[in-house]
């Protein structure tokens, strides 16, 4: 997979995330939820852009970190999501599993970049 393949698969990870938590119920807890996975489902592809657009390794190493964060932290929300029973995990499970696939995908290509230095 590269970059631009990449790219159009983060803004797309954005957009789902946008629209789950679009779906969640209008109590004090989902909406809690609601902010912290949006923040962090749009950095995902907010980071990821200015990763490709790093100045250095060192640099684009230090904005992977980010992106897996972010990426992680989007799997948590949809957990408690589920756990929480907020939303039926079938309206969950694709993009959680989304979720993980990203955050394996660049901790394998932080992993490379740090390897090649």
């Amino acid at each position: 997979m590269d970059q631009d393949e990449l790219k159009k698969r983060t803004k797309q990870f954005a957009l789902r995330i946008l629209k789950l938590t679009a779906a969640l119920p209008k109590t004090t807890e989902a909406r809690v939820i609601q902010n912290q996975l949006a923040r962090a489902g749009t950095s995902v592809a907010a980071n990821y852009r200015a990763s490709c657009r790093g100045r250095s390794r060192a640099e684009f190493i230090a904005k992977m970190g980010t992106v897996i964060e972010e990426s992680d932290e989007c799997c948590f929300w949809m957990e408690l999501i589920i756990e929480g029973e907020m939303l039926p995990s079938s309206k969950v499970d694709a993009l959680l599993k989304e979720a993980n696939e990203l955050t394996a995908i660049m901790t394998a290509s932080r992993k490379t970049a740090q390897d090649n230095r």
